[in-house]
C-alpha cells in the first residue's frame, strides 16, 4: 500500500489519432514537474500516475499547474482485493459527519464485482463502521471514490488542475510583457493552450526604474512556474522613446512607440524560433486598443499577433490574474515604458498610411538595430 497521484487529463481525449503524441508530452510535462521532488510519473489506463515523492503537498501543486489537466486525486493504491478496499474505504470514513456517497469505477472487468456492487457493498461496511453517516446519492457532503485498474485505488477528494492543452503542443510565441495587469495573464493563457512562451520587455532607463524591470522579472518567474521557466528578452528602449517624443506628432506618440515595438519583437522572435507575437491587449480599454489603433500596430508586425484577452473586460482579467498569482506583483507601483511620454490627447482612429509618414522623421532601421544590439538575455 502506498500513497499516489492519480491524476485526469481533459482535453486531450478529443485529439483523435493525435491522441498518442499529446499524451506522450503531457506525460513528460508531469515527469519534468514533479522530478525535483524525486517522484516518478507514468501512463496507464487513460490515468498518469505520480508516486515516490516525500511532499505530497508540493507535488500537489506542481502537478495541478501543469497544462493539458484536468484534475488531481492524492490516493491510496493497493492489492485488487475487496477485504483491503473496503477496510481504506472505512478508515477514510470514520471522521466524516452528515452525508456521504460511494463513487465506484471497474475499469478491470475481471474484478468479480461491478461498479454497482461496489458501491452498495462498501456503502453498507461504511455505515456498519459509522453510524453517524447517511447516505444521499444527489447531493453529499463528502464522496469516497473507488477506481479498479491495473490496481485498486481508493481517495475522497478532487483537486481541478489548470486545464487546457500540454504546453509545448501549440508551437513557441513571444510575449510583450509590461508590468502591467494584462500581459502576465495573456502569457499564462497562451501556455494554456499548449503554447510555450518566451518574453520580451522594452526597458527605457532612467525613466523606469530597476525596481520596474525587477518587477517585470518577476512576473517572468511567476508565470514561467506553469511551464519550464521564461527567457526574457530586456530590450533598451530609452532612445526609441526620446526621438518618437522629440520628432513626431503628439497625439501619434503611443502609436509609433507600439510600432516600433512589433518590430523590434519581430526580430528577437524569429532568433528565439518563436512563430507568433502575443499582447495583452483588450479591445476599446485604452486608446491604443481600438480597431484602428491596433491595425496601425499589425502594419508593421511580420509575425501573427495573437491577442487572447482581446474580449476580456478589465475584472475578468485581475480575476484570472488573482487565481495564477501574478495580480500582487503587477500591482506594485512602478511605471513602464508605456507609462512614460503618454500623450495627453491621443489618436483613437488613425490611418496607417498618416502614421507612417509621421515615422519618415526618424532613422528606424538604426533605432530598431541599436535596440535589438543592447538586447539583455535573462533566464528565469
Amino acid at each position: 500500500m502506498r500513497q499516489v497521484l492519480l491524476v485526469r487529463y481533459g482535453e486531450v481525449h478529443l485529439k483523435g489519432q493525435n491522441r498518442p503524441y499529446f499524451l506522450r508530452r503531457l506525460t513528460e510535462n508531469v515527469k519534468n514537474a514533479v522530478a525535483p521532488l524525486g517522484a516518478e510519473a507514468w501512463l496507464s489506463d487513460s490515468r498518469i500516475y505520480v508516486a515516490g515523492m516525500a511532499d505530497m503537498d508540493e507535488a500537489v501543486r506542481r502537478v495541478t499547474r501543469v497544462f493539458g489537466l484536468h484534475s488531481v486525486s492524492p490516493a491510496w493504491e493497493l492489492d485488487k482485493d475487496y477485504k483491503e478496499i473496503s477496510a481504506k474505504c472505512v478508515e477514510l470514513a470514520k471522521d466524516l459527519k452528515g452525508t456521504f456517497k460511494v463513487n465506484a469505477r471497474r475499469s478491470d472487468k475481471r474484478f468479480p464485482m461491478n461498479s454497482q456492487e461496489l458501491n452498495a457493498e462498501l456503502g453498507g461496511d461504511i455505515l456498519e463502521s459509522n453510524p453517524g453517516l447517511r447516505v444521499d446519492v444527489h447531493k453529499p457532503d463528502h464522496y469516497i471514490s473507488v477506481e479498479i485498474r491495473d490496481r485498486a485505488y481508493v481517495y475522497t477528494g478532487e483537486i481541478m488542475a489548470a486545464g487546457g492543452l500540454p504546453l509545448g503542443t501549440g508551437g513557441r510565441a513571444m510575449l510583450l510583457l509590461s508590468g502591467g495587469i494584462d500581459s502576465p495573464v495573456a502569457g499564462y493563457q497562451m501556455m494554456r493552450r499548449g503554447v510555450s512562451v518566451n518574453a520580451v520587455h522594452f526597458f527605457s532607463f532612467p525613466y523606469t526604474s530597476e525596481r520596474a524591470k525587477e518587477k517585470v522579472l518577476e512576473l517572468a518567474r511567476i508565470v514561467g512556474e506553469y511551464g519550464a521557466g521564461m527567457k526574457v528578452y530586456v530590450v533598451p528602449f530609452t532612445d526609441i522613446q526620446l526621438q518618437i517624443h522629440e520628432k513626431c506628432p503628439d497625439e501619434m506618440g503611443t502609436l509609433i512607440m507600439r510600432r516600433y515595438m512589433m518590430r523590434i519583437a519581430n526580430i528577437i522572435a524569429r532568433k528565439d524560433n518563436a512563430k507568433a507575437l502575443v499582447t495583452g491587449e483588450s479591445l476599446g480599454q485604452v486608446a491604443s486598443q481600438t480597431i484602428e489603433a491596433l491595425g496601425c500596430t499589425d502594419a508593421v508586425a511580420e509575425l501573427p499577433v495573437l491577442r487572447p484577452l482581446i474580449s476580456f473586460d478589465k475584472q475578468e482579467i485581475i480575476d484570472i490574474a488573482e487565481r495564477i498569482g501574478t495580480y500582487e506583483t503587477s500591482s506594485l507601483p512602478y511605471e513602464d515604458c508605456c507609462t512614460v511620454f503618454t500623450p495627453r490627447h491621443p489618436m483613437t482612429k488613425p490611418r496607417v498610411d498618416v502614421v507612417a509618414r509621421a515615422e519618415e522623421a526618424l532613422d528606424t532601421d538604426a533605432l530598431v538595430r541599436a535596440a535589438v544590439e543592447g538586447t539583455e538575455e535573462i533566464l528565469m
